[in-house]
Order: structure tokens, then C-alpha cells, then sequence
């Protein structure tokens, strides 16, 4: 596919053409080399929109004549020009890795978080998102994003004189973001098309260039549609479940259509979330017409290639649709590829046949993949309580998720500080390795050199909060005074906390503010001041979150803490990226265990911040006393206020007399040596044990070529092997049932357990099925499975035979119970099938 010139740029002179290619690769939000070239062309738009695209747009052909005539300017284009092709060029750690492969991977997402000059994007999982994709190019991993393009994206926030929040949901204009439409060979603009009832919905797409990697994005604002679906593309997360549904169908159904049309053959789908569920349905359609087989042999053969992401800690977070609505929009398309409303509706079912039951995405996705992860360990295990439902009577330690915890793209949070200090200590290449150098190396960097650079973010953390608040106040209308006043605010050497998030009641977010006098003692200590930064969005639809909004704006006005907490309104990644980069400390208090991963906390680690966060999520494994502090019992206490108030308790007293005083305690040099101590071993540690490189190299060989093996072999001569499997499926399916246990014989002697058992099979070929002994896990031990051994066979017409087994007799007896499941390729996969059968 062609890509259209750059129709909305001024003419650009001969000699800096570059500038184009520079401003629209994504590279820049987290490369800053060229910053200096965006600077010199308007250093106002560029410090207020850090937009390129957007400067060249607005830029004057007289200045671009003005700046072709100086040297300096011309050669730091050709400079930074010749470096960008090479970073295109270089060799990157997956070639160097696996060569040449046959590997492409398909990332579907409903928001991208890759700089907020491309506003795609609500929160954490758009921001998982852009990492994942800017990762994938500094790593050389062959990725394609798929996403949707909003009119107006989430919304913006303002805080009005009360104290209150309210949204604005200003137009995306496509000519002044960093993409372009996507042309065919013959020059039209490509469009992709997606059969709604009695219409046909016309998909413009666009391409985003993220280094190596392409975001492709779908946008039905077309005159070609009507009014109605002009509009789904409108508002990420706007709307009702209808518009949940067509954006769903949009991302699922026209993603993976796009990627047929742009002609590449991705082997590995990955659904970050349920909400690209239909793509799993889609592929198969087209793997079934493309091999004129069965949907439910297509569905086998694809399934193995596709990988499902769940993010969500609670069941209720899931996408449910009615019946009722699946059928308006769906039976259609059910119908065209051999499956049948009702049996789309049943791979999305805890109970296939209950006709009442919604469409839920993540189960669908679920029965369409065939690897499913959560975000962090502990995320795993609440995603195994989740979806036990669909593997009734299996242990929940075997229930198939597995995790691989979240992490960020360093470069696109660190400060220009800290990207020269872990330059000097780690080299300029250190987050597109394998990082085994980083901990040693960062180690090695003296007191006064950490303590230097700590006081350095926080200065620029101060400078940009003073400016952004005037600005914040100039648009709610305020006093001159007011903002005269908001440039005085806070202090660059006092102690500074850092609290943003989306406001939401489980994220407890007025957890500090439940005794509004301890934090106000806190914040005005003489000897020992504390200053504290918020900021956050409530859900449009979430009152209790605006109202937690309200409490802590109150609490800033009618404390007299002015100069000491400020609330930062609009929550968006420049704002982010400067909080994480300045703040001393970093509070993150979520109920346990519904945080699912979190990525805000480790995005100060780079910087040098430290974490004080609830055991939850990431931090459940990160937390040791050398690197951080830490909330809460490890255990979960669900809403129980009187929870609340002990773990507030405990968030004073660790403030009171751990934290700040550790801060404040300095040596004959000025310098808090045990907080450093914590400050180095939190960068070290931490920062390359939770950045995205660990995590996309841990997705690259656990999941994406397991995966890409998996669906090669079941595609392979004509999919012979998923018409296999299908047949097994189906045995087990219908015969299953008749598996019946005899009477158990077992003996103990000379410290082992002899263990014997009938089992007869029926019509099931026992060759197919695996007799093990299973014991609960006891004291945080893992369970215990043993294989047993076929013996001799007892009765051919129930083809049955004796299974047998010796063991230490290092548990009772009773613990240990008979199971029979099904084996696929010589291995238990209840993802395959939830049949088991345990002996009464």
C-alpha cells in the first residue's frame, strides 16, 4: 500500500524535506534528539503541544525559507535525518535473536496511548498499549497495531470554581494529528467494509508510524455513512452497549478484515482485551473460505494463534451484551459463516444452550484462544478464580492463564536528567538489550550524583506544575490575583508526593484525605514539610468519583494548604510524564486485589521516585523494605470500611515516621543517605525487572512463539491435524460421560503408597485419556499429579483396564483422589477441553 504525500503541510523547501519524515514518526515522543529542531521552528507550540506534525501544519513558508538559510538549522536536520534511517536499519535484538522468521504479530487494541498529541486513549490499558508498540520497534519485534480513530477521543477535564469536574469533548481534527489515509494502488483512499443490519459501514483507514512498527486505524466518520454511523468512531467509551457493540464489531470484525486487505498475514492475533474478541470470529471466517473447511475446524486451526490479554480483576468488568442485541447486529454474519446465531452466542456463554444468557467478550475470547495471561502474578490467580466457571470441577491452580506482569517503555517516561545519568552509567543502548548489565552498572553511581539529579526532577516538576496551574485557573475564569498567586505555589526542595489515577471508589483515592487534620499537620510540619500533587479523571457517569474530586479540591481551598496541594486538572500523558519524573514518592492505594497490574508506579522508578503502594498487582511482587514501602496485609478485605480506616492509618503513620523523616535525615553533605540507599536500589532493581522490554521479550517466548508453532502445525496440510482435533473434541464430547471408576485397592508399606484402580472407558480409545492421582496443594506448595500406568485389562466390553501407581507415603493417604482427563499431544490442555471426572 501507498501512502498519500503530506497534503496538509505547507510547501517545504528544497533541503528540509526531513522535517516531514521526522514529524511524523511517532519516534519522537520518546526520542528526544530532534526536540531541538521543533523548538527552533516555534518553541511556544511545541512546549504547549509537543506535536510536530502540528508545527509543521502551522508553520509559515517564510520562517521554513528563514531556517533553510542557516547552516546549523540544515545540518541538525541531515543529522538527525541520517540517524533515524539507522535506527530504521539497525540490526535489532529479535533478528539478532530468531533471524529471519516467519513470525507476524496482530495487536488489537480499542486505544493507543502513544503521545498526547494522538488522544486515543483513557488510561492504563491504552498507555500498556503505545508501550507495547514503541517496544516492539526499539526491539526489532514484528508487530502491527490495529485501533480505532476517535472524532473526539475520551474527554477532557476541567475543573470549574467549585471545585467540580466537568468534560469537554473537543474534535480530533485527522489533518492535525501525526497519520495519514492509508491509498491503495490506484490512489483511493482505502476503505474497509463491515456488513451492519440492512447497511454496509464504510472503515477509512489511516496508518501511524511508530518507528518500525505501523498502527493501523479504523474510522467510520465517512459522508458516505449515515449521520448515526458517521458517529461510532465518535467517543472512546462513550455511549451506550449499542455503541459498545458497533465499536467492538468495527475493532474485531474490520481490524482483522484490514489486515486481509493490506495484505499481511499475521500467524499470531493478540487481543489486548476482550473488546477484539470478533476478530477470533473473523479470522476463522476467512481461514474457512480461504480452505473451503467446516467453521468449526477453521475456528480449531485459528484458535492456536491467538493470545487473549485480560485486564480485568472482576467478573463485572466484562463486556455483556443482551441477546437480543447480538441478534440485531449479529445474526447476519452468524448466519453467512455456518455457525448460527446461537452458536456464536454460546462461545461467548458460561452456559452454552441457556438462551437467556448474554454475549460475554471475555469468555468468547476465551473459547477463541488459545492462550489466555493475565498482568501480574497475582493478577493470574484472580483471573483463575474468574474463569473457573468455565472449567467446572478443575483445580483453580490448572485453570489455563498464566501471567506475564505489565511493564513500561522506559524511554518514553524518563527525564532528559535521567536519561543522561543512566546513560553515563549504563550506556546509550541499554533498553533495547536483554539488560543483564543494567543492575551492576546503575549500582555503581555515587550518593551526591543520585541526590544531585533527585533535586533536579523536582525543580522542573515545581516549574511545570506553578505553570500548568495558572493555565488551569486562566481557563476556569479565575481572579488575576489567583493567578499571579499559582506561580508561587510549592517549593522545589520540600518533600513531594505524587497521587494520580483514574478517579474510581476501589482506587480509594481519598484514602490520605480520611483525616483531613493528620495530612494538613503533615503537609505544614515546620521542620519537615510535605507537598503533595494530584490529579485524575472521574468516569463521566461515575458521581461517587466526582465526588471524590470535589473532596480533595475542598480540602485544598479550606485547608490552607494552597501552597502545599495542588489538584492538576486533565489528566493526560504530558502530565504524567512530568509528575513521574519529578516526584520524591509515589502512593498508589487500590482495594486488593483489584488492581490488576498498575504501571503508574513504575514509571517513576527511572526517575528515581519511590513506590508506597497497596500489595497489589505489580507491587505484590516488587516490594522488599530495600526498595520502597508498603500497604495492607497481602490479604483481600473487599469493602469493608473499617479496612479503610486501619490501612489509613497505617498510610499516616508510615508518612509520620518513616518517610519523610528518612527524606529530611541528611548528612554533614546535605545528602538523606538511607533515602538515597532506597533510591538506588528502586532504579536498579526495579526499573529493567518492569520496563516493556522484559515484558515484550517475555511475550515473544512464552506466548508468541509457542503460539506461531501451534497454529503453523494446525494449519499445515490443509489443516489435517484441526480436522483431527475437531473429531477428538467431538468423542470426548458425546462419550466422555460413560468414564466410570471401580472400587479403589490401595496398601501402604515400607513408607510408600500402593495405589490401584479400575477405570472403564466404553467407546473412548484409552490411549487418548490420561488416570492421574491429584493432591491439593498444602503450606503454599504446589498441587501434587501423578501419572498412573495402564495395567492389564479387567473387562473388553467395557474396555476396562487396571491403573496403577507407587508412591512415598509423605501425605495421608486421603489426600490424594483419582482423576481422569483428556490428553492432547500426550498433555493435559483444559483449555482444549473441560471434561475431567473424579473418582467419588
Amino acid at each position: 500500500m501507498a501512502i498519500s504525500k503530506y497534503y496538509t503541510l505547507p510547501p517545504i523547501p528544497e533541503g528540509l524535506e526531513g522535517l516531514a519524515e521526522l514529524g511524523l514518526d511517532l519516534r519522537w515522543s520518546w526520542s528526544h534528539k530532534s526536540d531541538i529542531l521543533w523548538e527552533q521552528i516555534d518553541s511556544e507550540l511545541w512546549e504547549i503541544t509537543r506535536n510536530p506534525w502540528l508545527i509543521l501544519q502551522s508553520v509559515s513558508e517564510t520562517c521554513l525559507k528563514a531556517l533553510k538559510e542557516k547552516k546549523s538549522f540544515r545540518e541538525e536536520l541531515q543529522k538527525q535525518v541520517e540517524q533515524h534511517n539507522q535506527y530504521l536499519k539497525d540490526t535489532s535484538w529479535f533478528s539478532k535473536t530468531y533471524g529471519k522468521s516467519d513470525l507476524t504479530i496482530a495487536y488489537l487494541s480499542m486505544e493507543f496511548g502513544l503521545s498526547e498529541s494522538l488522544p486515543i486513549y483513557s488510561g492504563g490499558l491504552g498507555i500498556l498499549a503505545g508501550d507495547v508498540l514503541k517496544t516492539a520497534s526499539d526491539l526489532g519485534v514484528p508487530v502491527v497495531g490495529v485501533g480505532l480513530l476517535y472524532q473526539q477521543g475520551y474527554f477532557r477535564q476541567v475543573i470549574n470554581s467549585e471545585g467540580k469536574q466537568l468534560e469537554y469533548y473537543p474534535y480530533n481534527d485527522p489533518s492535525q494529528l501525526p497519520i495519514l489515509p492509508v491509498r491503495d494502488k490506484d490512489g483511493q483512499w482505502l476503505h474497509v467494509n463491515v456488513q451492519f443490519p440492512g447497511r454496509v459501514v464504510k472503515l477509512r483507514v489511516w496508518e501511524a508510524r511508530v518507528g518500525r512498527v505501523k498502527l493501523y486505524l479504523l474510522d467510520s466518520n465517512d459522508p458516505e455513512n449515515g449521520p448515526a454511523d458517521q458517529c461510532i468512531t465518535a467517543e472512546l467509551y462513550g455511549g451506550g452497549n449499542e455503541m459498545r457493540l458497533q465499536q467492538e464489531m468495527v475493532l474485531g470484525i474490520g481490524g482483522w478484515k484490514l489486515l486481509s486487505v493490506l495484505g499481511i498475514k499475521a500467524q499470531v492475533c493478540h487481543l489486548n482485551e476482550g473488546h477484539a474478541a470478533l476478530a477470533v470470529i473473523e479470522r476463522a471466517r476467512m481461514f474457512a473460505k480461504e480452505s473451503k473447511l467446516p467453521f468449526d475446524v477453521a475456528l480449531e486451526a485459528t484458535k492456536g494463534g491467538n493470545v487473549f490479554t485480560t485486564h480485568t480483576p472482576v467478573a463485572a468488568g466484562f463486556d455483556r451484551f443482551a441477546p437480543s442485541l447480538v441478534y440485531q447486529y449479529l445474526k447476519g454474519y452468524a448466519d453467512r459463516i455456518d455457525i448460527g446465531i446461537e452458536g456464536l452466542l454460546d462461545l461467548g456463554r458460561e452456559n452454552p444452550g441457556d438462551n437467556s444468557e448474554p454475549l460475554n467478550m471475555a469468555y468468547l475470547a476465551v473459547r477463541g484462544s488459545g492462550v489466555i495471561n493475565a498482568v501480574s502474578r497475582l493478577h493470574g490467580q484472580v483471573s483463575r478464580g474468574i474463569f473457573a466457571n468455565l472449567f467446572p470441577r478443575w483445580p483453580e491452580s490448572e485453570i489455563p492463564v498464566t501471567h506475564v506482569t505489565n511493564g513500561v517503555h522506559v524511554p518514553s517516561w524518563d527525564s532528559e536528567t535521567a536519561d543522561k545519568l543512566w546513560t553515563n552509567a549504563c550506556g546509550k543502548d541499554r533498553w533495547v538489550g536483554t539488560l543483564e548489565t543494567i543492575e551492576p552498572c546503575l549500582k555503581k553511581v555515587p550518593d551526591e550524583t543520585l541526590w544531585n539529579f533527585r533535586n533536579e526532577g523536582r525543580k522542573h516538576l515545581v516549574e511545570y506544575a506553578r505553570e500548568r496551574l495558572a493555565r488551569q485557573l486562566e481557563a476556569s475564569g479565575a481572579s488575576d490575583e489567583k493567578i499571579f498567586h499559582a506561580r508561587d505555589i510549592l517549593n522545589p526542595d520540600v518533600f513531594t508526593i505524587g497521587f494520580a489515577r483514574r478517579f474510581a471508589e476501589y482506587k480509594r483515592p481519598n484514602l490520605l484525605i480520611r483525616d483531613p487534620e493528620r495530612l494538613k499537620a503533615l503537609l505544614l510540619n515546620n521542620e519537615r514539610p510535605v507537598q503533595i500533587i494530584i490529579a485524575g479523571k472521574a468516569h463521566p457517569h461515575d458521581n461517587r468519583g466526582k465526588a471524590m474530586i470535589a473532596a480533595w479540591t475542598n480540602f485544598i481551598r479550606q485547608s490552607n494548604s494552597r501552597s502545599h496541594a495542588v489538584f492538576l486538572a486533565d489528566y493526560d500523558m504530558s502530565l504524567a510524564e512530568h509528575l513521574v519524573q519529578g516526584v520524591d514518592l509515589w502512593i498508589n492505594t487500590p482495594r486488593r486485589p483489584w488492581e490488576a497490574s498498575g504501571t503508574s508506579g513504575m514509571k517513576v522508578l527511572v526517575n528515581g521516585g519511590i513506590n508506597l503502594s497497596e500489595l497489589d498487582g505489580w507491587w505484590a511482587e516488587a516490594y522488599k523494605p530495600e526498595v520502597g514501602w508498603a500497604l495492607g496485609d497481602r490479604c483481600e478485605h473487599g469493602n469493608d470500611i473499617n479496612y479503610d480506616a486501619c490501612e489509613a492509618n497505617q498510610l499516616y503513620r508510615l508518612l509520620e515516621e518513616e518517610i519523610v523523616p528518612s527524606f529530611y535525615d541528611r548528612n554533614s553533605k546535605g545528602i538523606p543517605v538511607g533515602w538515597v540507599s532506597k533510591i538506588r536500589s528502586s532504579m536498579a532493581e526495579l526499573t529493567p525487572q518492569f520496563s516493556s522490554n522484559r515484558m515484550l521479550r517475555e511475550y515473544v517466548e512464552k506466548l508468541y512463539l509457542p503460539s506461531l508453532s501451534t497454529f503453523l502445525d494446525r494449519v499445515d496440510n490443509n489443516a489435517a491435524k484441526s480436522i483431527s482435533l475437531c473429531e477428538l473434541k467431538k468423542t470426548i464430547q458425546e462419550s466422555f460421560s460413560k468414564i466410570h471408576f471401580g472400587e479403589v485397592d490401595f496398601s501402604s508399606k515400607d513408607g510408600q503408597y500402593y495405589y490401584k484402580v479400575p477405570v472403564f472407558f466404553e467407546g473412548i480409545n484409552p490411549d487418548g485419556i490420561a488416570v492421574q492421582l491429584y493432591a491439593d496443594p498444602v503450606d503454599g506448595q504446589e498441587h501434587e499429579i501423578y501419572n498412573m500406568t495402564r495395567g492389564e485389562q479387567i473387562n473388553a466390553d467395557k474396555n476396562g483396564y487396571f491403573f496403577k501407581i507407587e508412591l512415598p507415603a509423605k501425605r495421608k493417604i486421603s489426600d490424594y483422589t483419582p482423576r481422569v482427563v483428556p490428553l492432547f499431544n500426550s498433555e493435559v490442555k483444559p483449555i482444549e477441553t473441560n471434561q475431567i471426572l473424579w473418582k467419588k
